[in-house]
């Protein structure tokens, strides 16, 4: 069947009283509401939201058939390679720029103007060939159609008119069990009108992280959120919610919402639990250092000081914390086995001459570790 445009309006559609998607929202609005007093310490948890930005940026790309792997990404990171990058690698670091300018200029007053969206394409695309766009930072001077769909989007002409009308519902003050009904459908909105020569896959999902920090879902104070594990954990699934929400009923849309919002719901209460110090440890960390140690990624000593270090309730340590490990050892020597630590990148000095030291994973060789036990818990795939 050809595909064709069908307008229809834009507006909120709300849920029946004793619908799944009201119970969602308003389950998602006590998350919204929550205090997060996790025991997770600060250093710990940073590096933790550090892995998801890049599991996120991974998953937005291989939406859009970028073939990286997982393994791939994190011998990446450990490595820590600048030159020679290849233009799939060089996406998903786009991806992970793309959040930190949404982390650095969001927050609840924001407005998400033409100018955020421009600047959020153009970083999206920044240097790609296949996956770029010649004209970034503007809207297409062409009419184009979205693959495998039956809806065709609006010529080029219309673009800005419908893009100004989504920007104003995007930002439109309403009732809080409202807000995230409306991100659900600007998202789809955004997909509909297709914008962007290039790109619009991958910017739409980081906007949709935008709206989610403007509307509450605060990462500044200890939460981290994955909107795309929503969409990439099952591509096929995604585009036939799409496609229910491209009908233009009431129907496909709430079909659309509760698609989105309860995988919002499944996944915040999941990542949730890292910032649970007790099952972080337990799941994740232990088992983490046990598969790094049978497969000498470290040593047995190391092993010992890294148990060493998740026992300490703040997850820090000294160089006079390691006299029971090296009982016979002067404070000079304790010191050099600190300083082949943090070459390691296994130890992080908390300021940059400080002498306090917290457990390194991020782009160290426990990454690889760190990494497996997400996937056995459920946080990330290959």
């Amino acid at each position: 069947m050809e595909p064709k445009f069908k307008h229809f309006d834009l507006e909120i559609i709300k849920p029946d009283f004793d619908s799944p998607l009201t119970s969602t929202i308003l389950e998602l609005e006590k998350l919204r509401n929550k205090v997060l007093g996790g025991t997770t310490p600060p250093d710990v948890f940073f590096q933790l939201k550090n892995i998801f930005h890049f599991l996120e940026s991974l998953g937005s790309a291989r939406i859009e058939g970028n073939n990286t792997t997982l393994s791939e990404l994190v011998e990446r990171k450990i490595e820590e390679k600048k030159e020679n990058i290849n233009e799939d690698f060089k996406e998903i670091e786009n991806m992970e720029r793309a959040m930190s300018f949404i982390e650095e200029n969001t927050k609840a007053e924001t407005i998400i103007n033409r100018a955020f969206i421009f600047e959020l394409q153009k970083i999206i695309v920044d240097g790609l060939r296949k996956e770029g766009d010649t004209n970034a930072g503007n809207y297409r001077g062409h009419d184009v159609s979205i693959n495998k769909s039956n809806h065709k989007p609006p010529q080029f002409f219309k673009v800005s008119e419908y893009m100004d009308k989504l920007i104003e519902f995007a930002n439109k003050k309403v009732d809080n069990q409202f807000e995230l009904i409306i991100t659900a459908i600007s998202h789809h909105r955004f997909s509909w009108i297709h914008p962007f020569g290039n790109g619009n896959g991958r910017t739409v999902r980081a906007l949709t992280y935008a709206m989610l920090i403007k509307q509450g879902f605060n990462v500044r104070n200890g939460r981290i959120l994955n909107p795309t594990a929503i969409f990439c954990n099952d591509r096929e699934k995604y585009y036939n919610m799409l496609s229910e929400a491209d009908k233009g009923t009431r129907e496909g849309m709430l079909i659309w919402c509760d698609y989105v919002l309860s995988g919002l719901l499944r996944e915040i209460n999941k990542i949730d639990k890292l910032s649970d110090k007790e099952y972080l440890i337990k799941n994740i960390l232990m088992p983490a250092f046990d598969y790094s140690l049978e497969r000498q990624f470290i040593t047995k000593t190391e092993h010992d000081i890294l148990k060493l270090i998740i026992k300490k309730d703040d997850m820090i340590i000294s160089s006079s914390d390691l006299e029971p490990i090296f009982p016979n050892k002067i404070p000079a020597e304790r010191s050099r086995i600190i300083s082949r630590f943090k070459t390691k990148k296994m130890l992080l000095p908390l300021s940059q001459k400080g002498r306090k030291y917290t457990i390194g994973f991020y782009n160290s060789y426990l990454l690889r570790g760190i990494i497996e036990m997400l996937k056995k818990e459920g946080f990330a795939s290959d």
